[in-house]
């Protein structure tokens, strides 16, 4: 199966960065999906030189393509990271990689990371994403579709409610959160 969502990574060695060797720029960029498992990402970084056993044994993510989120990438595992991406779906499927980038978005990628350890790839069950990307009122949008899931139909009254200052109350007093757009729902 080819990856729809290119996630790739340069892993570096606290070793070779402390000793600025020829490794102390990293690795050459680890594409995700072409690797099944870590045991292969290992292999790779060993024909690209590395001393796994000995100095290049302390490794991190030294460069990213990702969700653009608050994460300080030197301190994350690489086989933590690459494990967690490859068990959450994400590489695979627009949707799921859209619903992960909200809830990292909304809550962070350590909670996010989180839901996959835990449930793999039904984490996505514990959330609902509300896309609402070509909204020019999220918020009143919001108030609109949950007023007629309930299957109310207002009419022409509908001119008369105020959908906005709705979905506000629904989402400040709900497991919602309003990110870049739409509305993410933690059902949990």
């Amino acid at each position: 199966m080819e990856a729809t969502n290119k996630i790739r990574m340069v892993v570096g060695s606290w070793g070779s960065y402390n000793a600025c060797n020829s490794k102390a720029m990293g690795s050459k960029w680890i594409d995700f999906d072409d690797f099944d498992d870590w045991d292969e990402v290992v292999e790779e970084l060993e024909k690209q030189g590395f001393d796994l056993e000995g100095i290049d044994e302390e490794l991190f993510v030294q460069d990213i393509e990702f969700i653009d989120c608050n994460v300080n990438w030197d301190y994350m595992s690489p086989a933590t990271f690459f494990t967690t991406i490859k068990e959450s779906g994400i590489l695979y499927s627009d949707n799921y990689y859209d619903l992960a980038e909200a809830v990292i978005e909304a809550l962070s990628f350590d909670e996010w990371s989180d839901f996959v350890d835990k449930h793999g790839e039904n984490w996505v069950d514990y959330f609902c994403f509300y896309d609402y990307s070509n909204s020019w009122n999220v918020e009143r949008d919001f108030g609109i579709d949950q007023f007629k899931s309930e299957g109310i139909d207002l009419g022409y009254l509908e001119n008369y409610f105020d959908f906005e200052a709705y979905g506000k109350d629904i989402i400040d007093e709900g497991n919602y959160h309003k990110v870049s757009g739409g509305i993410l729902e933690c059902c949990y």
